[in-house]
């Protein structure tokens, strides 16, 4: 196991940096959006490295935070890193300073959960983790005062593409596409008879679209990009239901709960028009949604203002009907 977290923390430290050099403020391998230095978070517990899944693997552990103000029970956010689906242990940089401050300081329980990287298992294992979480938080609800009538995901980069797949998929455990059967559940954690559907989600700059990553400016990475890797090496050309299996996008219905697009203009990492053919869909579709797109946003850089992170309170009070 150390051995294999050490060759993820190699590739993501190698695809960090050169998404740095490309654009400031994290990249579609950092570690989450553009951190605050430092933040300062005000909370009333916290709990650190709880295993969701219930085998000890340091890629299932979840960190929880309460917000200041104590109360019986608090609506959940679960926020997701981003990596390029390529750390497994990325939740101590998941945007704390900026989208979990603004989380807590507007009453949400949030949570911070590890999930397996590409290096760890190939997809769907990384939606199953997640969808692991979503049961733990139903299971575990009177221990961490979690208000379970109200679950939301969240997540930044492949963070969001995870957070906007959950919504999705919401309600739906198995399915076919196309030729590729995908077991979208798992059977991970003690909680397997708990509902992984959300009431809500936000995407901040995620990957979509995995059939059509060009479809703007963007990074290119060829045949070894991020979403390959997370394929098990898989081509488009060759196999382009893994692709649609592996994108929101496939699953959109009119019953998806509320979800929320934050996308810079400028993002040259992931294409600010993955956020908006997201959006539109939504739209067509009849699901409630809002769209943001910064004209001089980056990839993290310049999205995350008070103005925007606001707006994500407000569609989140909204969705639960505050």
């Amino acid at each position: 196991m150390k051995k294999a977290m050490k060759t993820v923390a190699t590739i993501a430290t190698f695809m960090s940096s050169a998404m740095l050099m490309a654009q400031p403020g994290g990249g579609f391998g950092g570690f989450g959006g553009f951190q605050m230095q430092q933040p300062q978070i005000e909370t009333s517990q916290v709990w650190k490295d709880v295993n969701y899944a219930g085998d000890e693997q340091a890629y299932h552990t979840c960190d929880i935070y309460l917000p200041k103000v104590e109360k019986k029970s608090y609506p959940v956010v679960i926020h997701i890193y981003g990596s390029a689906w390529f750390s497994n242990n990325g939740k101590n940089n998941a945007d704390i300073g900026t989208i979990v401050k603004a989380l807590l300081d507007a009453g949400y329980a949030v949570v911070l959960p590890n999930h397996r990287s590409s290096s760890d298992a190939k997809w769907p294992a990384q939606i199953q983790d997640i969808k692991a979480v979503i049961r733990f938080v139903r299971g575990e609800a009177k221990t961490y005062k979690f208000d379970t009538s109200f679950i939301a995901t969240s997540g930044f980069s492949s963070g969001g593409h995870l957070s906007s797949v959950a919504a999705t998929t919401s309600g739906t455990k198995q399915t076919k596409v196309g030729s590729v059967e995908i077991d979208l559940e798992g059977n991970l954690g003690k909680y397997t008879k708990e509902s992984s559907a959300v009431n809500a989600a936000c995407d901040w700059s995620g990957p979509v679209d995995l059939t059509d990553m060009d479809c703007g400016e963007h990074m290119s990475f060829g045949e070894t990009s991020p979403e390959a890797i997370l394929l098990g090496g898989a081509k488009l050309s060759d196999e382009p239901d893994k692709f649609r299996s592996l994108t929101a996008l496939t699953y959109v219905d009119k019953n998806d709960p509320p979800i929320i697009i934050f996308h810079g203009e400028k993002d040259n990492v992931v294409p600010c028009c993955q956020g908006k053919k997201f959006y539109e869909l939504l739209k067509a579709t009849g699901v409630k949604t809002e769209a943001t797109f910064v004209p001089e946003g980056g990839h993290g850089m310049g999205m995350y203002d008070e103005a925007n992170l606001k707006k994500m309170v407000d569609f989140l009070n909204a969705a639960r009907g505050k």
